[in-house]
């Protein structure tokens, strides 16, 4: 999974990991993320993420702020 190789680099590249014992890069229970479901295909357009028609589940630091799906 391309975000866990990231959070692998981000942890081997300082000291000052936030989360040194937390679950990074990951879609589960008790992971740190932060979430963006969108009904559509980013690479055949970006303008499907800006559509807030498009966002069907935006979650920050945990907290869902918009969830229809």
């Amino acid at each position: 999974m391309a975000t866990s190789n990231c959070g692998r680099l981000f942890e081997m590249s300082t000291y000052q990991h936030p989360y040194q014992q937390g679950k990074l890069g990951q879609i589960v229970a008790g992971a740190y993320a932060d979430l963006l479901i969108i009904d559509g295909n980013p690479l055949e357009g970006v303008a499907c993420v800006a559509n807030t028609d498009t966002q069907k589940l935006i979650m920050k630091d945990g907290k869902v702020y918009k969830n229809t799906l």
